[in-house]
């Protein structure tokens, strides 16, 4: 490794590896942060098909431990919100930092991620890890926050019935979620190992094939793919809500008249909030730990990509130590 580089698993636009890539420096309103663990989301395989037009250090869910900074956060473990936003314009002054329109994304849009030995972070976008939370749990965080998400938008009552589509790794956060908030939630997915997760804690299951296809007041598409969006719009009552979570080009024609005809409220929902997924994790309300295959080193890191990228596996989690 050469001097003040680190290594990285970097896109080029063609090709990931691991490489030296240069440390980042640390700018006013930085720290910068250690990841201990990081985890691969479906979005950072995509990033590697072309999404977004990404080129750089991938990774955007971590936990890690301040390295260098304000001394108020020196040595602090922490995980950090992604989105780097300006903090100045009108939506940042209405609190939609999140929907800055000059906003950077770690490892996702212009801006280095965490699969590194170093990232940097803006201050603004810390928070320290409870102690009762372990590395294995808090790196969960920023995926749980985008469960969390759905109960800022949607008011979910006691009893309300909802149907979460898909059984990867946020549909299983999703599900959990939801049913701690009160909902009685159906989750449809096509693999029993990952629908265990949930039958564990006594929430209901159906595999695709068996699934009546009763429709329901709300439902979460988390399936991943393009025919999601479709099968959830048949799963939806007429003035139902549906909630879209994946992010996936569509490559075909899409039938919206149903969306006219049963007056059904679409809303895209993507990062949250991330004090009650932490607060979640610190009271063991939701479980991670069966979220998890395997964890790999840094330097394996273009290997755990392609396990990742099997079907029907759960959380693959880089550690850089």
């Amino acid at each position: 490794m050469t001097t003040n580089a680190m290594r990285a698993l970097v896109f080029d636009g063609q090709h990931v590896q691991v490489v030296d890539w240069p440390s980042p420096t640390l700018a006013p309103g930085y720290v910068l942060v250690r990841p201990l663990l990081a985890g691969v989301c479906n979005t950072d395989l995509e990033l590697t098909k072309g999404y977004m037009g990404f080129t750089g250090v991938l990774g955007h869910e971590l936990v890690g431990r301040v390295q260098a900074g304000p001394p108020k956060w020196q040595d602090k473990r922490v995980t950090c919100e992604i989105n780097f936003a300006c903090g100045n314009c009108t939506q940042c002054t209405r609190g939609l930092g999140r929907h800055c329109p000059t906003r950077t994304v770690m490892g996702i849009v212009r801006q280095d991620g965490a699969f590194a030995d170093l990232v940097a972070v803006p201050v603004a976008n810390l928070h320290e890890v409870p102690d009762a939370v372990a590395n294995d749990e808090a790196v969960f965080t920023e995926p749980l926050a985008a469960a969390y998400e759905i109960l800022e938008q949607v008011p979910i009552v006691s009893g309300m019935e909802a149907v979460v589509l898909g059984d990867g790794k946020l549909g299983l956060l999703v599900a959990q979620v939801l049913s701690d908030a009160g909902a009685q939630v159906t989750a449809v997915g096509k693999h029993d190992r990952q629908l265990d997760v949930l039958r564990e804690r006594g929430i209901t299951t159906h595999l695709l094939d068996d699934w009546d296809r009763t429709r329901r007041d709300l439902v979460v598409e988390a399936t991943g793919t393009t025919a999601g969006f479709a099968l959830a719009l048949q799963a939806t009552r007429p003035r139902g809500i549906l909630v879209l979570k994946s992010t996936l080009a569509a490559n075909e024609a899409l039938d919206l008249s149903p969306l006219v005809l049963d007056e059904i409220a679409v809303i895209g929902s993507r990062c949250g909030p991330f004090r009650p997924a932490l607060a979640a994790l610190n009271d063991g309300r939701i479980d991670t730990a069966s979220l998890i295959d395997q964890v790999y080193p840094l330097e394996r890191g273009v290997e755990a990509l392609a396990h990742a990228g099997q079907p029907g596996t759960l959380k693959v989690l880089l550690r850089a130590g």
